[in-house]
């Protein structure tokens, strides 16, 4: 993204270095709307790591001739060098990740509401592509251990602190519109993969040598790939100076109650029932999302059968009707994949009039009720509608992600709403290894009764409505904050000095961010708008298999 020069310093007579936070407070030249597509292209890049599962494959091929791992625990695996890593130990990377990512966000979030987010977005360039490019280097030298601790350990890092990066600048840019401003880079978080997974599978395809599969050298090309889209993202962000306001924008109207002006620090928003009843709402939501995400494929399979291509369902298929079978079933997870993107924008954006707290009561409401509907549309042989309940699904998924942000942003205002988040998305971690061995142990625990394939996952789905109910539960229980948890007028002051602010750029703030959309909008939109539009027609392609 081109950087506009009209950032204000901290004091003419200050100089600081290009990332710190008073070198990107917004001058009179700025328009907000150049924010967000700094914001999607930090997403669109860390949102690779939903399509990681390209590589788990050809990582167990990566040694022609020698045996599997699979008689070696997953330990001894992590040293070896003399057998191929199984698909299930490698597999462990993505829990890595997630369980990473919370933890980073959790501690560095209050570091960055002082660094900015062209700071962190720029650390978390170097974290996620360098650990890339040292996963990459872990894979030639056949060492699993160094691949773990550079795409898991490191490029978790760098997924924390670049989820979380944009979030609070996005939220006092758009005090209008907080849920439409946070969709649109959580947006690109769950549209990375789409981008992403294609360019991986045809990098692979392009190194693979005496067939060896190219994985380390397509993981080191995508690691210096998103270095650069990255960075370009951080030094294109502006943040608003304090009490910065949108033209005619008077403040929030009386839609939603739970609506604070006030603010709460972070280490009093984490002690209080309001943070935990939100923690528990995110975590059901993400646990029975994840669960769905999981199985969606070997589901739809095994539940249709042949009954997707007309065949009885007891009936042997042939290894062309196999075949066909999986394409319907990769174009759903396509499909699915697609609906995850788009509901992050359209929940988000439908919360700012809705209103959070409603928003995810139909999330919980509506989930339980479709998780329940899919074993008879299953058992029906309705695949249409099956599909068509597991897109909206997956699109709730995608809202209480994008949705969250502003959620904490209402109930404990906006000065420390990015490390408020942080802290919160130590439930995404619980959920990311929860929910697959929760779906993982119900598998395989009714399959050892004796449960027929296609019947295995009625009882899941039943589970995880059960856990969307606690999760009803939790909102329901939401109420605004006390007034002894607010941040006094000095705290406040203390708080926003920490930030480095000039007195005179609070001063002028009603003069800032006045600019004109212009040429600048237009290219910087573009350059992340392209390839996310490719990404989409890439999965609607794959879809098509399923018509």
């Amino acid at each position: 993204m081109t950087v506009v020069p009209d950032a204000v310093a901290t004091s003419r007579g200050t100089t600081s270095g290009w990332l710190a936070r008073e070198r990107t407070i917004a001058g009179p030249r700025f328009n907000r709307w150049l924010v967000p597509p700094a914001a999607l292209a930090i997403h669109l890049c860390i949102g690779m790591a939903y399509g990681f599962s390209v590589f788990w494959l050809p990582m167990s091929k990566l040694l022609p001739g020698a045996a599997s791992c699979g008689n070696v625990g997953f330990f001894a695996q992590l040293v070896t060098g003399s057998c191929n890593w199984t698909v299930p130990a490698v597999t462990h990377i993505f829990e890595t990740f997630i369980a990473m990512l919370g933890i980073s966000a959790a501690i560095w979030g209050g570091w960055l509401e002082h660094a900015g987010p062209r700071k962190a977005g720029f650390f978390a360039a170097l974290c996620w592509g360098g650990g890339l490019v040292l996963g990459g280097i872990g894979v030639s030298m056949h060492q699993l251990w160094l691949v773990f601790l550079g795409c898991g350990v490191l490029g978790g890092v760098g997924l924390g602190i670049g989820y979380i990066a944009p979030v609070s600048a996005l939220i006092k840019w758009f005090p209008d519109r907080r849920g439409l401003a946070t969709g649109f880079a959580i947006m690109g978080f769950g549209g990375g993969a789409m981008i992403g997974a294609p360019i991986a599978v045809d990098l692979m395809r392009r190194f693979t040598q005496a067939e060896v599969p190219g994985v380390a050298s397509t993981l080191m090309a995508m690691g210096v790939l998103y270095i650069v889209a990255m960075s370009a993202g951080a030094f294109g962000f502006r943040v608003p100076p304090s009490n910065w306001k949108p033209s005619g924008w008077t403040g929030p109207t009386a839609l939603n109650s739970l609506i604070t002006s006030k603010h709460v620090h972070l280490n009093r928003a984490w002690k209080t029932p309001q943070f935990w009843m939100i923690w528990i709402v995110l975590c059901m939501n993400v646990t029975a999302g994840i669960g769905v995400l999981a199985m969606a494929s070997p589901m739809f399979q095994e539940v249709f059968g042949g009954r997707l291509l007309g065949a009885d369902a007891t009936a042997s298929l042939s290894a062309g009707q196999k075949a066909a079978i999986a394409a319907a079933a990769a174009g759903l997870v396509g499909l699915i994949s697609l609906f995850n993107s788009l509901g992050r924008i359209f929940w988000a954006s439908t919360s700012d009039f809705l209103g959070r707290k409603n928003t995810y009561a139909v999330f919980f409401v509506l989930g339980i009720v479709l998780y329940c509907l899919l074993p008879t549309l299953g058992h029906l042989g309705l695949a249409g509608l099956f599909v068509l309940t597991l897109c909206v699904i997956l699109s709730m998924y995608g809202g209480g992600f994008s949705t969250v942000p502003a959620y904490l942003a209402d109930i404990f205002g906006t000065q420390m709403v990015g490390a408020i988040h942080g802290r919160l998305l130590t439930a995404w971690s619980v959920a990311g290894v929860a929910g697959p061995f929760l779906i993982a142990a119900v598998r395989e625990a009714q399959l050892n009764a004796g449960v027929a394939k296609n019947l295995v996952y009625d009882r899941t789905l039943y589970i995880l409505a059960g856990l969307l109910l606690i999760g009803l539960i939790a909102n329901l229980l939401v109420r605004p904050v006390k007034e002894e948890h607010h941040m006094s007028d000095e705290e406040l002051a203390h708080e926003r000095s920490l930030q480095h602010e000039a007195p005179q750029v609070v001063a002028n703030a009603d003069q800032a961010a006045r600019g004109s959309f212009g040429i600048v909008g237009v290219i910087a939109w573009a350059l992340v708008g392209i390839p996310f539009l490719i990404g989409v027609w890439i999965a609607l392609s794959k879809a098509a298999a399923l018509f």
